[in-house]
């Protein structure tokens, strides 16, 4: 490829994160050559497609061109995206997947199918309000990566601090990162009057109930209580009414799936 041509990136998942690593990229001179979300003429893809000045897209579709496919999609969706856009995929793509609580294990299937694609994961140990904070956060801010070297180099590109993080060690990474960006926020005063004007992220405000289970899990039996205590918490002040996640929050003897710990 050619300089220029190694400058291109499509995202795939118009959210806050993914929006935010694209435009910090932007602005390093990078070219978004498309954006695919859940449908193009989704609101969340053509308003993510503006941002950046770049065009919609179809998963299958947004590929291709771009020497750097970022995917910042729920968790839960990373393989069956990642298949999606691997007809588009060019030879050689770096793929990144921003994905706190997973690791390289998602991208099996898509190596399985394709050969000379260099994979990686960059979780920025941050949260993105907003595309303009998440900028203003990026410098400075630590990032757990994985797999090729260049993923590093991209996240020092854009002011982060990267950490090497090995796929056994993201359970507890990804628990710890939310009691310290969610968790918090519930033992803080008046949390009421103060969550109004800052929503509360992460997997409880989501109903993300795969990775609260996976985090119950991970975590030693000594701090779940307080785990699961401080996630009732926040799926209070955010409203949440979600029977499933109920039962992971109530149940303060083990994690699900576990016998009975003495």
């Amino acid at each position: 490829m050619e300089e220029q041509q190694q400058r291109t990136v499509a995202l795939i998942g118009p959210g806050r994160a993914g929006t935010t690593i694209a435009l910090g990229l932007l602005e390093q001179g990078w070219t978004v050559v498309g954006v695919g979300g859940r449908a193009p003429d989704a609101p969340s893809t053509t308003s993510a497609a503006a941002c950046l000045s770049s065009t919609t897209a179809l998963v299958s579709e947004v590929a291709r061109g771009a020497a750097l496919v970022l995917v910042a999609t729920p968790d839960r969706a990373l393989e069956r995206v990642l298949l999606a856009a691997e007809p588009a995929i060019e030879p050689g793509a770096l793929v990144v997947h921003l994905a706190g609580s997973r690791g390289l294990d998602v991208f099996s299937d898509l190596l399985e199918r394709r050969t000379g694609v260099r994979v990686g994961a960059l979780h920025p140990l941050q949260s993105f309000p907003s595309t303009t904070v998440g900028l203003e956060r990026l410098a400075g801010a630590w990032a757990a990566v994985a797999g090729d070297p260049a993923v590093a180099d991209l996240a020092r590109s854009l002011g982060l601090r990267p950490f090497e993080l090995a796929d056994s060690d993201r359970g507890r990474y990804h628990a710890a990162a939310v009691v310290a960006s969610n968790h918090l926020i519930a033992l803080l005063g008046q949390v009421e009057r103060l969550a109004a004007t800052c929503a509360l992220t992460g997997p409880v405000a989501r109903g993300d109930l795969t990775t609260v289970e996976q985090h119950l899990r991970d975590l030693d039996p000594a701090e779940r209580d307080a785990y699961r205590a401080l996630a009732r918490e926040a799926a209070r002040l955010t409203g949440r009414r979600d029977t499933g996640l109920d039962r992971l929050l109530d149940d303060l003897r083990s994690p699900p799936g576990a016998g009975s710990e003495q």
